[in-house]
């Protein structure tokens, strides 16, 4: 399932090729995408009978996601009137070796005339939460059975969120690192974050934002962040609720995207997109003193998309164009560029666990997912340079006293 490849080629941009077997549609405007936590099957009700009766068959069972191969989820859908286009959940598989998506969806889970227009996976493998158009809608993972093969899918839970009934829409969902903490911005302006899973409110600002943009928890779940429209970027205190900094722009900046780095808990870096006159910029800063580190120019077309990858080496950027651009975080150059991967704008990016693979989705139905390696700074290495130039001073000195003929 999955491993059919189709080997037609095109340009990267950046000199090398792709096939087109990680690219698919799915008949489903996409506007959030995963990859689905590898210990998933270990968090659902299924996983306890499992380990009470047959743990060998199990892991043989779903050795797809453990030898080479992924489940990646993506949602959206056509909206209230749908026109034919469903609301869904759509589960695909990805297969490293052939670097291919499956043809078809491993699982479909249609959402009716709700739009799951915002997701959140949580990272212990829990399940998902949605923002539909006027509410949150928390799924379950579970284990389905087709023709002898076990996949996943995912069914509607039955634990209400009851805090987040009849809330309107929400445009930022989010989970702190460890799956403690939730956060959700409102098209409102509102900015709400619970302790998970029990819902305690810890942060509740009916005016954070004209309208939230974005939001991200610092690694170590004290501070959530968080752009909207208008005004700057801010930083809210967990424990106290209360507002820790403000990010002010520069000149005509309209912030996008906001994300932690997660390579330090004792040294995190925060990055914020912006859009200038000249195109889209990444922001560094400092976490400490909350003042600006850097600004670097990326990409002339705006924005629509953007993330980080759990080790911190890489930032990824989608634009309205549908190209995908990957960075290292190091010296922030681009290091892999994949011209028009999307037909449409990029709606959505998403790293593996491992930062090797970028799973990316677009208002076009398309789906993909990007391989890529980490590539070596070249040049000399100082050392050796110094080294030559010690041996030459000293045979330039031996040489001037007669040491040498």
């Amino acid at each position: 399932m999955g491993k059919k490849n189709n080997n037609k080629k095109n340009s990267d941009g950046g000199g090398g090729e792709i096939t087109m077997g990680n690219y698919k549609k799915y008949g489903v405007p996409f506007y959030g995408a995963s990859f689905v936590p590898h210990n998933v099957f270990r968090s659902t009700q299924q996983q306890k009978q499992i380990n009470n009766n047959n743990q060998e068959n199990y892991e043989e069972e779903n050795e797809g996601c453990n030898k080479g191969s992924e489940y990646v989820i993506f949602g959206g859908g056509g909206g209230e009137g749908r026109s034919g286009i469903p609301n869904a959940l759509v589960v695909s598989l990805f297969d490293r070796a052939s670097n291919s998506l499956s043809d078809q969806p491993v699982s479909k889970f249609e959402t009716g005339d709700d739009l799951p227009y915002r997701m959140a996976v949580h990272p212990a493998g829990e399940g998902v939460i949605c923002s539909l158009p006027k509410s949150c809608r928390w799924f379950e993972w579970e284990r389905i059975k087709k023709e002898d093969v076990f996949t996943i899918g995912l069914k509607q839970s039955e634990k209400v969120l009851y805090d987040l009934e009849h809330i309107g829409q929400q445009l930022a969902v989010n989970f702190s690192r460890d799956g403690s903490l939730l956060a959700l911005g409102g098209e409102d302006g509102k900015l709400r974050a619970y302790k998970w899973p029990s819902m305690e409110s810890l942060v509740d600002v009916p005016d954070a934002h004209a309208s939230v943009k974005n939001l991200d928890f610092s690694p170590d779940g004290k501070f959530l962040v968080s752009v909207g429209s208008g005004g700057p970027g801010r930083v809210w205190d967990i424990s106290s609720s209360t507002l820790k900094a403000s990010l002010p722009k520069e000149n005509d900046e309209v912030f996008g995207f906001c994300r932690f780095s997660q390579n330090s808990v004792n040294d995190p870096v925060l990055y914020v997109t912006a859009m200038r006159d000249r195109g889209g910029s990444i922001v560094k800063w400092n976490t400490t003193s909350w003042k600006r580190i850097s600004s670097k120019h990326i990409v002339r077309d705006p924005i629509s998309a953007f993330n980080v990858s759990d080790d911190g080496k890489f930032l990824a950027i989608g634009t309205i164009q549908g190209d995908i651009l990957i960075l290292s975080a190091s010296n922030m150059k681009v290091q892999t560029v994949v011209k028009k991967a999307h037909l449409g704008l990029v709606t959505t990016l998403a790293f593996s666990q491992d930062a090797r693979a970028l799973t990316s989705a677009s208002l076009d139905s398309s789906a993909r997912v990007t391989q890529f390696e980490e590539i070596k700074e070249k040049g000399f290495n100082y050392w050796i340079i110094l080294l030559f130039i010690l041996l030459a001073a000293a045979l330039y000195y031996a040489r001037t006293e007669g040491f040498l003929i």
